[in-house]
């Protein structure tokens, strides 16, 4: 596959050439990226734990199979406008365009501004602009490997819909589309490169990713929905006359090529023209202009996820977490252990990138749920204070708090937690203790008192009851959890996935079920004396587990890292 892909770009040479780029110089480096590309393992699946490395085969393969699935979530707008070819075009092409934006400056900005690779390229006799048109062209095969299947099912359906013709012209704009959206991140890129420093860009680049993440999520569930509303298929081109300087309405005027009466805005058939110069244009103007900035600014990114010495004396002067840690931890071991897992917390790019977006993922899950019905939007508001639903979303803030819990133990430096064990710590559930708390009032606090604050606005005042309760059962429900089945200290094991054995089975299935018994009293529980009946249960039975937490000795670290 790479071959022949590499054999594909290298096609118009002379236009590369004409860019300013050492054809030779282009054809090896690009030979050994992509072979580099197949030897990465995927971003799932199973890795060994006992340090042997598996070579990874097939790895391109897998991406496209995986990437093809992904690619029926964006058969929506084919389906929906089945005889209006264009509409369907335009809202498909818009999809992909957001979507490619966001991957290429997520997922894919690792290629782009990868500097691993400067210590052997940069000293060699080769220019800007061929290092950076290798750049290009992989993150171009990159988008093809990962564009291409992802089409191929509403590529699949247009053919079917429009026959042999929609079959051939519809895999010609997608092309383009990869450009502009090159054109489209390098502008940004260059941007937020002259405007802000290095670390800095790589912290944006982080949020970038983790509002991909959430959008993602959002499309799955919102966009069919969307999709099958009467109203949007109700939408003409003619209602919509600024459309037609947005570039995904010049990608769909390719359909004029086919269908020369296709229902268009009068007078812009023309603008299928656009499709072709205004990306091609693009490139030019990328490689010719952004590359000498672009490379100069490379070569001050550092690929170390740690922070700069004076960001770390910025952050050894905050007050806040020394202020908690000191305030609600009495023993030394415990102090470490929340300033420990506060501070990495926010150092370790791996963790928030996996627990921020639950963060936004919460009142997604919730909005999805309450709106299941067939009621509109003003009709779920307003019935929304009569029901129980704030009990579901109450419940549902557990999931940010047990996401981080489950990264907190975990890390690619895990080789330095040799400290924990070199240090005079008699009770290493002390640390325990610090690491949860600082989870605690990171992570769950905040976020508790600003969705008890909507529900109690929304619910009333009365309602106040049911979010202590709720905050007491799942901390109880975390505290268990934890327990019985994470007795490990903060950052000290490899990413590994874990043993998943009988007996740690039957473990977190009886977690589960106290979890579900704990929701269905708080739902039956209809008196506010019973609810505080119940609160006080739950308070003396977490205190009766966090005891037992606190207070692990090194037999049980031991057994859980063994169990891990």
């Amino acid at each position: 596959m790479n071959k022949v892909l590499l054999f594909l770009v290298m096609l118009p040479k002379g236009l590369w050439k004409m860019m300013g780029a050492d054809i030779t110089q282009l054809k090896a480096i690009l030979d050994v990226k992509l072979k580099m590309d197949d030897r990465k393992p995927l971003g799932f699946g199973r890795p060994q734990k006992d340090g042997k490395k598996k070579l990874n085969k097939f790895t391109s393969t897998k991406a496209m199979v995986f990437a093809f699935f992904t690619g029926m979530l964006y058969l929506f707008p084919i389906l929906v406008f089945l005889d209006k070819p264009v509409m369907g075009l335009i809202f498909f092409y818009n999809l992909l365009l957001v979507l490619l934006s966001f991957a290429l400056i997520s997922d894919f900005s690792n290629v782009l501004i990868d500097t691993r690779d400067k210590l052997i390229i940069f000293p060699k006799p080769v220019d800007d602009k061929t290092i950076f048109l290798s750049r290009l062209l992989h993150i171009f095969i990159y988008f093809f490997r990962f564009v291409f299947p992802m089409s191929l099912p509403a590529w699949i359906t247009f053919g079917i819909i429009n026959g042999w013709r929609g079959a051939v012209i519809f895999p010609i704009p997608l092309l383009f589309l990869v450009l502009l959206c090159l054109f489209i991140v390098m502008g940004v890129y260059v941007f937020l490169l002259r405007i802000t420093t290095p670390q800095r860009f790589k912290e944006i680049l982080n949020f970038f990713q983790i509002a991909f993440t959430i959008l993602i999520i959002a499309c799955s569930y919102f966009l069919p929905r969307v999709m099958q509303s009467d109203t949007l298929q109700l939408i003409t081109l003619d209602a919509i006359p600024w459309i037609k300087y947005v570039p995904s309405y010049w990608l769909a005027m390719c359909w004029v090529w086919v269908e020369p009466h296709a229902a268009i805005i009068k007078g812009t058939a023309w603008m299928s023209i656009l499709a072709i110069v205004v990306p091609v244009a693009c490139l030019w103007i990328t490689v010719k202009f952004f590359a000498p900035s672009f490379m100069a600014k490379l070569s001050g990114l550092d690929v170390s996820e740690g922070i700069s010495p004076s960001k770390r004396k910025a952050v050894s002067k905050g007050k806040l977490y020394l202020l908690l840690a000191n305030m609600f931890n009495k023993s030394n071991g415990a102090r470490a252990g929340f300033i420990i897992t506060w501070l990495q917390s926010s150092r370790s790019r791996t963790f928030r990138m996996r627990v921020y977006p639950s963060i936004g993922f919460v009142p997604l899950y919730f909005v999805y749920l309450v709106t299941m019905n067939n009621q509109s939007l003003r009709d779920t508001w307003e019935d929304l204070p009569n029901t129980n639903k704030h009990l579901l979303l109450l419940y549902l803030t557990g999931f940010v708090i047990m996401n981080a819990i489950n990264y907190i133990t975990t890390s690619e430096q895990y080789k330095a937690a040799w400290v924990y064990y070199s240090s005079p710590v008699e009770k290493p559930g002390n640390i325990l203790g610090g690491m949860f708390k600082a989870i605690w009032f990171k992570y769950y606090f905040p976020f508790i008192a600003i969705i008890g604050s909507f529900v109690v606005y929304v619910w009333g005042f009365a309602k106040t009851i049911d979010v202590l309760l709720a905050m007491v059962n799942v901390t109880l429900y975390v505290v268990c959890m934890m327990r019985i089945n994470n007795r490990i200290l903060p950052f000290s094991m490899p990413e590994l996935i874990r043993n998943s054995g009988g007996k740690a089975i039957m473990r977190v299935f009886f977690v589960f079920a106290l979890m579900g018994g704990l929701g269905f009293g708080h739902y039956i529980a209809h008196f506010w004396w019973l609810k505080l009946l119940f609160m006080a249960l739950s308070s003396t039975f977490l205190w009766l587990v966090w005891d037992g937490y606190f207070n692990t000795d090194w037999d049980g670290i031991k057994k859980s890292e063994e169990a891990f």
